[in-house]
């Protein structure tokens, strides 16, 4: 009986990811339909928070104007981190949900990514009809590589659950048989 809930578990949580996967497509769009000006305004926005608090966690004394400063040397690189990772999380999404199909992890890691780069091509379309944003290639290479490096970190995850589990139950066996 465990056998078959724990299947049924299998089953629900990789249609839940493949939900999410849906819900996740539609959050992006929507960051995508915003215009430069309110694309910029939420990542200098939060640049600056993240900055701040820094400071503050590591009591650094800086003020307000180095701060923004430095929010503003790092924008460009915490907005490409942020692709990154929003299209890392897709293909984690789209990873978990074709887990029901039979497919080698390279398979399976691969078609993940690549949904997720396609998906990152017709994302950057999107953009060209969108009021001061551009469509550009290497916003897709940035999604892309987002995309492969996500499912790599959570198959790599996935593998040392797996192998911790192994290990404790290998060492609960053994301190049953004595």
């Amino acid at each position: 009986m465990k056998k078959a809930e724990e299947k049924f578990g299998m089953v629900l949580l990789r249609n839940l990811a493949g939900a999410l996967a849906i819900v996740w497509m539609c959050i992006i769009f929507a960051f995508s339909a915003q215009t430069k000006e309110e694309s910029g305004a939420v990542s200098h926005s939060f640049t600056y928070q993240m900055v701040s608090s820094t400071r503050s966690f590591f009591h650094l004394d800086l003020s307000d104007e180095r701060v923004k400063e430095i929010a503003d040397t790092i924008e460009g690189l915490v907005r490409k981190a942020a692709h990154m990772t929003e299209f890392g999380i897709l293909s984690v999404l789209l990873y978990i949900w074709m887990g029901q199909w039979e497919m080698s992890f390279l398979r399976r890691g691969g078609t993940a990514a690549g949904a997720t780069a396609v998906y990152a091509a017709t994302d950057e379309f999107h953009q060209l009809f969108v009021a001061g944003r551009s469509g550009r290639f290497s916003d897709v290479c940035i999604d892309s590589a987002g995309a492969v490096v996500g499912v790599i970190v959570f198959a790599l995850f996935v593998r040392i659950v797996q192998h911790v589990r192994a290990r404790r139950l290998r060492r609960e066996t053994r301190g049953q048989d004595t």
